[in-house]
Parts: C-alpha cells; sequence; structure tokens
C-alpha cells in the first residue's frame, strides 16, 4: 500500500479531517491532500511527525511492514512482567536494538518475553564484568 494511501487511512480511522491533520503536522491541507493522492513525497521529518500523531512505526506508514506498532506488540506481550517490561522501556530507546523489535513484529508473546529475558541475561551478564 502506498503511503498516501496509508495516511489517508489513518487519518480516517482518527476522525480526522484534512485540515486537523495539517495543523498538526504544519502544513496546508492542500500538502495533505497531495501526500494522499502521491502527488507530493513526504519527507522523513514528516513521516516522524504523522508516526507519532497516529502511534505506529515509520516502516507502517512507508508499507515497509503490516503492523502498525511492533513496539506496542511487544509492550503488551510483556505488560504482566514489570521486570521485564522496565527493560523494555530502556531497551527500546536503543538503536542498536531496533532491528531486533522489527524482527519480533511476528512473535507470540511467549516468544517475544523469551527474547526479553535473553537481552536482560546479555545484558547482567555485561554489567557483572564491569
Amino acid at each position: 500500500m502506498s503511503i498516501g494511501k496509508i495516511i489517508k487511512e489513518l487519518r480516517k480511522e482518527n476522525n480526522m479531517t484534512q485540515e486537523d491533520l495539517a495543523k498538526k503536522i504544519g502544513v496546508t491541507r492542500g500538502a495533505i491532500g497531495l501526500y494522499e493522492r502521491n502527488e507530493r513525497k513526504v519527507n522523513y521529518e514528516t513521516v516522524n511527525k504523522l508516526a507519532d500523531i497516529f502511534e505506529v512505526s515509520s516502516d507502517y506508514l512507508l508499507g515497509r511492514i503490516d503492523k502498525k506498532n511492533p513496539i506496542r506488540t511487544i509492550s503488551e506481550a510483556i505488560s504482566d512482567n514489570p521486570e521485564l517490561y522496565n527493560l523494555w522501556k530502556e531497551l527500546a530507546k536503543r538503536e542498536d536494538l531496533q532491528l531486533l523489535f522489527k524482527e519480533t513484529r511476528d512473535l507470540e508473546p511467549k516468544e517475544i518475553k523469551r527474547i526479553i529475558r535473553v537481552i536482560k541475561a546479555i545484558e547482567d551478564e555485561e554489567i557483572d564484568d564491569l
């Protein structure tokens, strides 16, 4: 699916007009229409703003993945374990682990927990080595 169709779909899901969205990201209503019709390319800064507004990943906006927010999927999978959840909040900020998070998007919660536990063991081992 094209970024324009995705933007339009997300805007409608969030009951927003083109004008509403334009104000939120600091462009004109006409620019939103051009984005939605794929008549204007969406720059990096705008992609990030849209991702924040719609709470989706930039990869989803760009049509690279089907899940709107793999990070949310991971968070939900480990929300019942405070220790893993707190570790996850810290790990989610690390750029070196972003690829790993993308790869977990199709896993079951049980498998996601296992991966986070392995990362925690590695992190703990690195701390012990200091």
